[in-house]
């Protein structure tokens, strides 16, 4: 397997490419490009004639996916664009090219790329590196380890609790902030992962996942705007669909997920019913038009084949609709 290929496997491609349905002549949107194992399955799809836009904010995967996509260039038109999907309105508006164009179909991937937990980003608490998390190369946005150092104790409480659901949320956040009045500032994920460790009760540690992982998720979203990329990207892409575009996204987390069903609903003219009822209750909603009509109204999850052969698609949910014509 090429460098390109191991930098990320896609999460759920057939299921995929049957929401989206790619054919040939159509034009697409890859609004998180990463290796470009979804935006290949897509231009295998739209050849000939078809027109494939990959946007990331990350330019390694950029430089990943242009390797992959190369040999579809003679026959579809390729695109790739280094801006946050949170930013697609703006980014797609400033080119020519793109400006006013809808599109067939649209994508979200929303997990991290396995190329980014694999360098030195700090994503994971498995190795020790530095305190980074950051999805883009700019070295103007904050880092976790510059976000841990400069918020106070209830900001850092805050984030972990609303991002990472972590119920320890105080604790850790009181234990950053006296290991900070020491001196000593978080620098590495290895010092994270250990003060989690210390923190956390041990009788309180999750049996499936490691103690730190709701820490580490909180600080990442964080750092990231993850949630607020997310609601500005979907926005944007509901309405650069054409008529008939189909957008599919895939979420890794309830939060993200919890999102995607809101905007889908209130796309599709839809209220959601009263908590834990079925999204199948949410009723008609006389006060907008919809927009959208939803082709899932559960979320399609991975098969076990696919969780054995790929053990990070095990939390993937799948949502997909289709614009009203």
């Amino acid at each position: 397997m090429n460098h390109s290929r191991a930098y990320h496997l896609p999460v759920m491609l057939q299921e995929t490419r049957e929401h989206l349905a790619p054919k040939s002549g159509e034009t697409m949107l890859d609004a998180t490009l990463g290796g470009g194992g979804h935006s290949e399955m897509l231009a295998q799809n739209l050849r000939p004639g078809g027109t494939l836009i990959g946007m990331d904010r990350d330019a390694d995967a950029l430089t990943e996916a242009a390797k992959r996509l190369e040999p579809y260039r003679d026959n579809v038109d390729i695109i790739l664009l280094c801006a946050a999907f949170g930013k697609m309105e703006s980014t797609l508006f400033a080119r020519p090219a793109t400006a006013t164009r809808l599109f067939d179909g649209i994508l979200f991937d929303l997990g991290v790329s396995s190329h980014q937990l694999d360098t030195e980003r700090g994503f994971t608490f498995r190795r020790n590196e530095p305190l980074n998390m950051l999805m883009s190369r700019d070295d103007t946005e904050q880092t976790a380890a510059e976000l841990l150092a400069s918020a106070n104790e209830t900001e850092i409480a805050r984030i972990i609790w609303e991002y990472g659901e972590e119920r320890f949320s105080r604790r850790i956040a009181a234990a950053i902030v006296a290991r900070r009045q020491r001196g000593e500032p978080l620098q590495t994920t290895g010092e994270l992962a250990e003060l989690v460790e210390r923190t956390v009760p041990r009788a309180a540690w999750p049996k499936d996942i490691h103690p730190a992982t709701r820490t580490f998720q909180g600080i990442r979203i964080a750092v990231n705007d993850e949630l607020g990329q997310l609601e500005s990207g979907l926005t944007a892409a509901i309405g650069r669909l054409g008529p008939g575009g189909r957008l599919a996204v895939l979420t890794y987390h309830s939060l993200e997920d919890r999102i995607v069903k809101r905007l889908f609903a209130e796309a599709a003219g839809r209220a959601p019913g009263a908590p834990g009822s079925s999204p199948a209750a949410w009723l008609p909603s006389a006060t907008r038009t919809p927009e959208l009509t939803l082709l899932t109204r559960k979320p399609v999850l991975p098969s076990e084949a696919e969780i054995s052969r790929n053990p990070r698609a095990r939390s993937a949910k799948l949502r997909a609709a289709v614009r009203n014509s």
